[in-house]
């Protein structure tokens, strides 16, 4: 594989990956007020090919948040029990919008490298049509 054509793969697994967590960060957010929810965390991984790092990541599986859920006063509410309390998330918003841009930042500095990369084999190819 040539050099661009490996920049290329490199930064849209960057992309994907960052795309994969944004997903989870939007699911967290959706769920935030759930009771019972646990918020979702993932990593990310280095791919290897025949035993040898390449350069490109993936997101490793899915983990839960071991946080404690917080403690809802509100005896009306149907989860609540005898002393009025119920099991809410262990989300943080702010925690949620931060990862939620540094994700978004880090995919577009990858779409910044791909459309670098493709800009700089397009120039190749005109250069060797000449």
């Amino acid at each position: 594989m040539s050099d661009l054509q490996s920049i290329l793969a490199l930064s849209a697994s960057g992309m994907t990956a960052q795309a994969n967590r944004l997903r989870h960060v939007s699911e967290n957010i959706a769920n935030a007020d759930t009771p019972g929810y646990h918020r979702k965390t993932v990593s990310f991984e280095e791919t290897l090919e025949r035993g040898r790092k390449t350069g490109a990541v993936t997101t490793g599986p899915v983990a839960l948040d071991r946080a404690a859920l917080s403690r809802i006063y509100d005896p009306g509410h149907p989860l609540a029990g005898e002393d009025g309390f119920y099991d809410g998330s262990n989300v943080e918003l702010m925690i949620e919008v931060a990862d939620a841009r540094e994700a978004q930042r880090s995919y577009e500095a990858n779409l910044r490298i791909f459309d670098q990369a493709r800009q700089m084999s397009s120039s190749l190819l005109d250069l060797l049509r000449r």
